[in-house]
């Protein structure tokens, strides 16, 4: 699994990597969810490949499914 960041100008932005199903890394992708929503940063899981992007938001890391391959942070919408 990839922990990644959206930052405008330099695409996506690599914050961890690790299988879920170690420990030691589960642990670590762990830390940096929390750390990445202490932040602000809202936090989504790609559930569809090809030119329709769609994902499903995630408050929690035991939301994120075991087969995820990613989850994408970015800050919320500024305005309103």
């Amino acid at each position: 699994m990839k922990l990644v960041r959206m930052k405008p100008g330099h695409g996506d932005v690599l914050l961890a990597q690790g299988d879920p199903e170690i420990a030691e890394e589960e642990e670590l992708l762990v830390e940096e969810f929390r750390r990445q929503l202490e932040l602000g940063m809202w936090a989504a899981v790609p559930t569809s490949e090809g030119t329709r992007h769609e994902a499903t938001m995630v408050r929690d890391f035991s939301e994120i499914p075991r087969e995820a391959e990613r989850v994408v942070f970015f800050p919320p919408a500024a305005g309103g």
